[in-house]
């Protein structure tokens, strides 16, 4: 990462990786720095009762949300990309080992279980799902390595950050903070 690093400098940020690796929590900690507005991926996707949206109506809302001036967009829904990609200026990948982001999903689930987590969609309540273990297990294993392929191709004006590591993450944001706006 340059030594200049501005964070105030970007208006658009996307954050992604696989479920569980904290896209959310880091969203609202970049918020906190930024005053930019915070778009969850998952209060804009999932309709009351976990309903999801057909492609085209979701699609169609992606389209409209990039458009805005400045925003902080959090979630993986790679079926988006061709429509975020090409609006951040900076796009934040988590890249946790499986064993930490299989963890953080069952203490999320345990800790929320039947709440409603205010990065989530009113009425869906958080629920134990194996096909949202096993989306971990698919993204971590096969997807995450098409998304850093796809990330190495980014327009030379955006920034790339990929953490592997919270105490990386944890450094960058401490790092930030220090920074003059």
């Amino acid at each position: 990462m340059p030594t200049d690093f501005n964070l105030s400098s970007y208006s658009r940020i996307m954050i992604t990786g696989c479920c569980g690796s904290g896209k959310s929590t880091l969203s609202r900690s970049l918020g906190q720095l930024t005053q930019l507005p915070l778009i969850h991926l998952d209060q804009e996707y999932w309709q009351a009762g976990w309903i999801e949206p057909s492609d085209e109506e979701w699609r169609s809302q992606v389209a409209s949300l990039v458009t805005q001036d400045k925003w902080i967009m959090d979630g993986n829904y790679s079926g988006t990309w061709d429509l975020r990609l090409p609006r951040a200026e900076l796009v934040i990948y988590l890249r946790y080992p499986l064993l930490l982001v299989l963890y953080r999903a069952l203490k999320r689930v345990i800790t929320n279980y039947g709440k409603v987590r205010d990065d989530m969609a009113p009425g869906c309540p958080e629920r134990f799902s194996l096909e949202f273990f096993h989306l971990i297990l698919v993204c971590h294993f096969r997807s995450s390595y098409a998304h850093l392929r796809k990330l190495q191709k980014l327009e030379p004006w955006q920034t790339l950050l990929i953490f592997r590591s919270p105490k990386a993450l944890n450094q960058w944001i401490s790092d930030c903070k220090g920074s003059p706006a």
